[in-house]
């Protein structure tokens, strides 16, 4: 699956200010790393996040996400979000902060 320059910049712009950001091509997508673990990345139908599993709950309220599975098989801990949401900013934000709760406990590789 090839990724969205258009929704990779989305969450270029969304993640200018945050530390120790790079980017990966992954999954057939591009994923943005914050210090070496994976935070989020785009994909050609949207993007997706890495809210960990006891955020989970928490990301699938907001309209246009639901749980990844490009496999067809869930993965726990990670969210898909659709075209919507990433142009709708106050979701983007909010599922910003979840991911980082998540990932920001995480030692650096």
């Amino acid at each position: 699956m090839a990724y969205d320059e258009g929704h990779a910049q989305i969450l270029r712009d969304l993640l200018a200010h945050t530390d120790g950001i790079t980017e990966k091509k992954m999954f057939g997508g591009l994923c943005f790393l914050q210090n070496g673990n994976m935070l989020c990345g785009a994909h050609s139908d949207g993007g997706m996040f890495r809210v960990g599993k006891e955020n989970e709950e928490a990301a699938l309220t907001l309209n246009g996400v639901a749980p990844l599975s490009f496999t067809g098989r869930k993965m726990g801990g990670l969210v898909d979000i659709s075209e919507s949401t990433l142009e709708d900013e106050d979701a983007l934000l909010s599922l910003l902060r979840l991911a980082d709760t998540f990932v920001g406990k995480m030692p650096s590789k």
